[in-house]
Formats: structure tokens, C-alpha cells, sequence
């Protein structure tokens, strides 16, 4: 290779700068995340998502319509293909063709994704769902769990069905039941209906959280001020100062 071209090559030169200002022209396409980590849980098949990046790259252009055979293309596929993945997204209510208006007041067709947007948004909604669900879920078992701990034997199906009303019903939140049961415990009181009393009693007070507990508690009985006292061996005595003066 001559060394004017091995020079030109390590070093970039037009090269790479040919090539930089390709690829700002080129462009970019963006894909979200969140689609990319759920396209199956949608319905989406690996095919699909490939077929709907290459569409996405295309109406980022402006193109909102671009031909099969040139997306197989790039794909490496059969036209006949491309049509059939169309087709699926269709099928499988990811995708619908409606009209748009162009720039000369004509209308045109163009593809829509709303459809796998509100199906990505529908998911997180249920995602969010089950974690809360799971979440209430293993809040009552702990719930449960602790008081059989602190009573030292398992609980009746009646005791269950009190913690489920205070949790259901009364809507008392898991940590108000923990304090309750701790409140029970300092007190030798191990009976649900002690409980019951303790946060019947919170409730007529407003009181729905440990920390609005806890701050009611320092209301009604505030520490005592602490007093300086005095250290053995370091009093120091009140000296007069008399005003000296000549005689």
C-alpha cells in the first residue's frame, strides 16, 4: 500500500470525514426502551419488531408509507415476506393503515402504531397492578406472620378474618397493626381485641401512620427538660468585687 494512502487511512483524514458527514445525514431512529424489554409481552413477534424498526426509520423520514420491497432490502427477506409480517401486525391489532393529509390538502395512507402504544401502555398499568397487589400480598402475610410470633401460638380462622377486616375493611394500614400488636406485647395484652381497642382508639384520634402515632405519644407525654448540673469539685463561688481605691 503507498504510504500516502496508509497515512490517510490510520490517521482518518477525508476518509472519515466522508464518512462522519454520512452519518449525521443518515440520521437517527428512536425506539423506546420500555418496547424494546415488552415487545413479546404485547404480542410482538421478533420478525415484527424488526419490520416495525425499518418502518419507524422510514416515518421519521417523512415517509409514511415505504415500499416493501425496499424495506427487503434491507432485511434481507423476500418482498412476499414483509407482506406477511404487514399482514400479522395487522392481524394482531399492533398496527392499522389510515389516511393522513399531505402538504397539497390530498390525502394519503399511512401506518399507525396507537394500537401497540395503548397495548404497551395497558401493560404497564397491569404491571403496576400486580407489584401493588404482590406488595398488599406480603404485607398481610407479615402481618399475620408477626402476631402468631408475638402470641406464640397460630391464629383461628376467626382472628384471621378480624386482621383481614382491618386490613380490607377498617383499611388500616400494616405498620398501624404492627404497632398495635407492639403496644399489646409491652403491655402482656396478647388478644386482638387489646388490638382492636388500641387502634379503634388511633383511629378517633385520626391517627392512620406509626410516625402521627409516635408524634401524638411525644405530645402527650414531651420529655423533661435536662438541667445543667453542677460537677462536684468545679463549683465556682460568687466573688464580690469591691471597687478599690486609694486612701
Amino acid at each position: 500500500m503507498p504510504k500516502f494512502k496508509r497515512q490517510v487511512l490510520e490517521s482518518g483524514g477525508p476518509f472519515m470525514e466522508d464518512f462522519t458527514q454520512r452519518y449525521i445525514q443518515d440520521g437517527q431512529t428512536s425506539i423506546a426502551n420500555y418496547l424494546l424489554d415488552h415487545f413479546r409481552e404485547v404480542g410482538m413477534t421478533t420478525d415484527q419488531l424488526l419490520v416495525f424498526l425499518q418502518l419507524r426509520r422510514y416515518m421519521d423520514r417523512g415517509q409514511s408509507m415505504p415500499e416493501a420491497d425496499v424495506m427487503a432490502a434491507h432485511l434481507g427477506w423476500d418482498k412476499q415476506r414483509v407482506y406477511q409480517i404487514l399482514h400479522e401486525l395487522i392481524a394482531n391489532k399492533l398496527m392499522v393503515i389510515t389516511s393522513v393529509p399531505d402538504g397539497n390538502g390530498q390525502k394519503r395512507d399511512a401506518y399507525d402504531f396507537r394500537l401497540l402504544t395503548e397495548k404497551l401502555s395497558q401493560l404497564a398499568v397491569q404491571t403496576t397492578q400486580r407489584e401493588v397487589k404482590a406488595a398488599v400480598t406480603n404485607d398481610r402475610s407479615t402481618v399475620f406472620n408477626q402476631i402468631e410470633t408475638e402470641f406464640g401460638r397460630p391464629l383461628s380462622p376467626l382472628e384471621m378474618e378480624s386482621i383481614n377486616q382491618w386490613l380490607d375493611d377498617d383499611h388500616y394500614r400494616p405498620e398501624l397493626i404492627q404497632l398495635a400488636l407492639k403496644e399489646a406485647v409491652l403491655s402482656q395484652a396478647y388478644s386482638l381485641k387489646y388490638m382492636d381497642r388500641i387502634l379503634l382508639n388511633w383511629e378517633k384520634k385520626n391517627l392512620k401512620t406509626a410516625a402521627q402515632v409516635q408524634r401524638d405519644k411525644e405530645r402527650q407525654n414531651p420529655r423533661p427538660s435536662s438541667k445543667p448540673t453542677a460537677t462536684p469539685g468545679n463549683d465556682i463561688p460568687d466573688v464580690p468585687i469591691f471597687k478599690l481605691t486609694d486612701h
